[in-house]
C-alpha cells in the first residue's frame, strides 16, 4: 500500500490567475521595508494610504451600533436602506443629482471591489475596454479576470490628462463594451470640466460603451474649486455607474466602504453579482457610513484644506529647488517629471537609496507614466519639506 506522503501532489492554479498583472508596487513596498530596517528614517510619499484619523463622531457611530444586537445578524444581501437613502442625500446636497436608492445605489466592499467587479458583469472574452494611461492598476485586474482586452487611452499634459476619443480607431470602438475614467485623477492629479464629460456621454451613447466613472477624490479640489460629479451631466446615467469610496473623504480607508450610483440596470448587476460572494457589510459599519454621510461635512471641508495646505508647502519648496511641475488641481497626489537622464524608476531609486525619500514611479501606472513620479501629500507640511530638501541635496535639478 502506498502511503500519502510518498505521493507528489499539485496544486495547479486556474488560468484566471496568470493573467493577472504583477503588482508594481509590491516591489516599492519591499524596498522602503528594507530601508526602514536598516535603520534609516524614511519619508514615504509614494503610496496613497490616507494618514489622518476618521472623524470622533463616524468612530463613536460604530461604538454605539456594535453594541446593537440587530447588527450582529446577516445584514439585507445588498445593505441597509438608511445607508442608501444617506448617499442619496449627499449626492442631491453636493452635486444636486437625484438617485433612487432602491435602484440607483449598490453597496460595495471598497471602491476597489467595485471597479473589479465590473468588468466582470460587463465584459466576455474579446471584448475591449478603455482604459487610461497612466491609470489605476486595479482597472488592468478586473479586465484581466474578464478575458477582456485593454485599449489604452493616453493621459498626456497637452491634452491637460484628459483622453483624446477622436485618437481611438474604428475597429476598437466597435468591441469596446466599457470605460474607465478618474477625475480627480490618479495618479497625475488632472481635474474634468463640465465639457468633457458632456462630450464622454455622447462620446459613450454613440457607440455604446458604459462609462465607469471612479470618483475616489470626488471631495478633494483645491483654490475653491469643487471636482465634478459624471452625474452631474445630462444623460449620465443611461450610459454609466460612478464610483465612490469612504475612504478618502472621511479617512475611512479601512473600513472598506463604498457605493456604485447611477445607471439602474448596472446597479442591478452589481447587485446580482455581489449577492453571489457576500451578505453586504457589517451592519454597525454601515450604520457609522451614514453618519458619516448625513452629519456635518465641516470635517471633508477641513480635510481638503489640510492637502491644501500640504500641496502649497510642497510646492514652495520645489520651487526654492529648481522643481518645476503644475500644482494639482485635486486628489491628495502630486505629478511631477523627473529631471532629465533618468527613467521614473532610476529616479525613484536614487531618492530612495540617497535621500531616503518614497516616490512612486509614472511606469508604474502605464506606460504613458514614464518621465513622472506621483508624491502623495499624506505626510505633515513638515515632512514634506523635509522630503523636498532631501531631494535638493543631490543636485538633480
Amino acid at each position: 500500500m502506498t502511503s500519502f506522503s510518498d505521493q507528489t501532489f499539485h496544486i495547479k492554479a486556474a488560468k484566471r490567475m496568470d493573467r493577472l498583472p504583477t503588482q508594481f508596487f509590491a516591489q516599492l513596498v519591499q524596498k522602503t521595508n528594507a530601508r526602514i530596517a536598516e535603520g534609516h528614517d524614511v519619508i514615504n510619499l509614494g503610496q496613497g494610504n490616507p494618514d489622518l484619523p476618521t472623524p470622533s463622531n463616524i468612530v463613536a457611530a460604530l461604538q454605539e451600533a456594535a453594541a446593537n444586537p440587530m447588527y450582529h445578524r446577516y445584514p439585507p444581501f445588498s445593505g441597509y436602506r438608511f445607508l442608501k437613502e444617506a448617499v442619496a442625500t449627499r449626492y442631491k446636497e453636493d452635486y444636486n443629482v437625484v438617485l433612487d436608492p432602491d435602484t440607483e445605489v449598490a453597496v460595495l466592499f471598497g471602491g476597489k471591489t467595485g471597479l473589479v467587479e465590473i468588468s466582470q458583469i460587463l465584459l466576455d472574452k474579446g471584448d475591449v475596454c478603455l482604459v487610461p494611461d497612466p491609470g489605476y492598476p486595479d482597472y488592468w485586474s478586473g479586465v484581466a479576470l474578464a478575458e477582456a482586452e485593454m485599449v489604452m487611452m493616453p493621459l498626456e499634459a497637452s491634452n491637460a490628462f484628459l483622453p483624446d476619443y477622436s485618437a481611438l480607431s474604428a475597429a476598437d470602438l466597435e468591441r469596446a463594451k466599457l470605460m474607465f475614467l478618474n477625475y480627480p485623477n490618479n495618479p497625475t492629479s488632472a481635474t474634468a470640466p463640465l465639457s468633457f464629460y458632456e462630450d464622454t456621454v455622447q462620446f459613450a451613447a454613440k457607440h455604446n460603451i458604459v462609462v465607469a466613472s471612479d470618483f475616489a477624490y470626488g471631495a478633494i479640489g483645491f483654490d475653491g474649486q469643487q471636482p465634478i460629479s459624471f452625474l452631474q451631466t445630462p444623460g449620465a446615467k443611461e450610459v454609466g455607474v460612478e464610483f465612490y469610496t469612504m475612504s478618502k473623504t472621511y479617512n475611512m480607508a479601512g473600513w472598506r466602504v463604498a457605493f456604485a450610483v447611477g445607471n439602474a440596470e448596472i446597479i442591478r448587476l452589481i447587485n446580482l453579482m455581489q449577492d453571489h460572494m457576500y451578505v453586504s457589510l457589517f451592519g454597525a459599519v454601515q450604520a457609522a457610513a451614514a453618519t458619516a454621510l448625513t452629519d456635518s461635512q465641516q470635517s471633508v471641508r477641513d480635510l481638503s484644506a489640510t492637502y491644501e495646505r500640504r500641496r502649497n508647502a510642497l510646492f514652495a519648496g520645489l520651487e526654492q529647488i529648481g522643481w518645476q511641475a503644475t500644482k494639482p488641481a485635486g486628489s491628495f497626489f502630486a505629478w511631477l517629471p523627473v529631471p532629465a537622464g533618468y527613467t521614473s524608476a532610476t529616479f525613484a531609486d536614487i531618492v530612495l537609496e540617497q535621500a531616503n525619500v518614497v516616490v512612486a514611479p509614472g511606469i508604474g501606472f502605464g506606460k504613458h507614466g514614464e518621465g513622472y513620479v506621483r508624491v502623495g501629500l499624506l505626510s505633515s507640511e513638515e515632512r514634506l519639506v523635509e522630503a523636498v530638501t532631501r531631494i535638493g541635496q543631490l543636485k538633480l535639478f
